[in-house]
């Protein structure tokens, strides 16, 4: 007795055993790679912005509007962004220093540069709290002026300017040392004078360089809390920083209000971190040409 079977219909595959099926077949580092990340980035990630989610649409925008929050916005990224400014310039003349001449202590000096690095930040906001208080060496030369540092928002800046410095001067270094110092010469022979030759000459390559170096220092500077929070009063609609206050309602057991605000800053960093590949991959193109 022969049993006739119907033959079975294809089964288109889905596009989640399409991307399963692609998964297997790349290579192991890849997919190391790939659950590293999912693990220590992705997750915590949509963890956020799945927190964020059981608030309904009208409360998550009154916490993120709130006349505080609007406040610490203002406080951070305005301050970020002068300092980052700031950095610029003096990461591009420290960077400067340091390739174009030779002195006494140098590698001392370039070593130091990676100290904000390596420091923690509640040791630097203790040794900037410390230094530019009123009775600090510093602070005492400028408390006779009538300008208080510590404990205010010029505080504030002083810790991020600090902690992005390094920022600037090592993502400009790396260029300057690249840069063909006969192009100089021949400029100067040609009777244009050091400053024609900086502006003209030098500046047009280095400023998407330096245009990087300020954003990822922009960006630092928006996240730290550390040192901030020390050398800070931690006041409302004064000094107080949008990671401090996101600490703030994680003490008073507000996790909605933290939520909120942390998806709001992940929202933001997001933001600038396309900006930062933006400005890399738009100085590559100007480098190439």
């Amino acid at each position: 007795m022969t049993i006739s079977s119907s033959p079975q219909p294809l089964r288109r595959p889905t596009p989640g055993n399409k991307f399963f099926q692609y998964l297997i077949h790349l290579p192991w580092t890849w997919r190391v790679t790939f659950a590293y990340l999912t693990v220590m980035l992705f997750v915590p990630i949509g963890a956020m912005f799945a927190k964020a989610s059981t608030t309904s649409p009208g409360e998550f925008w009154r916490i993120a509007t709130s006349p505080v929050a609007l406040a610490t916005y203002d406080v951070t990224f305005t301050t970020s962004l002068l300092t980052a400014l700031v950095n610029g310039i003096f990461g591009t003349l420290i960077a400067w220093v340091l390739v174009r001449y030779d002195f006494p202590l140098k590698r001392f000096i370039d070593a130091s540069v990676d100290l904000p690095f390596a420091l923690p930040t509640s040791v630097a906001g203790l040794t900037l709290a410390t230094v530019y208080s009123e009775n600090g060496w510093i602070g005492s030369l400028l408390a006779p002026l009538g300008v208080e540092v510590s404990f205010t928002r010029l505080g504030v800046a002083v810790a991020m300017m600090f902690i992005s410095l390094p920022f600037v001067v090592r993502t400009v270094q790396p260029v300057l040392q690249e840069m063909e110092k006969e192009i100089e010469e021949a400029s100067w022979s040609l009777g244009a004078s050091q400053f024609q030759t900086f502006t003209q000459i030098i500046l047009p390559q280095l400023f998407p360089t330096i245009l990087t170096g300020v954003a990822l220092g922009f960006s630092r500077a928006v996240g730290e809390y550390g040192s901030t929070v020390i050398i800070a009063s931690n006041t409302p609609y004064k000094d107080l920083i949008a990671p401090v206050l996101i600490f703030q309602r994680l003490e008073s057991y507000d996790f909605a209000g933290a939520t909120v605000l942390g998806t709001v800053m992940l929202v933001i960093s997001l933001v600038l971190l396309l900006g930062i590949n933006f400005l890399q991959a738009w100085g590559k193109q100007y480098d190439e040409k």
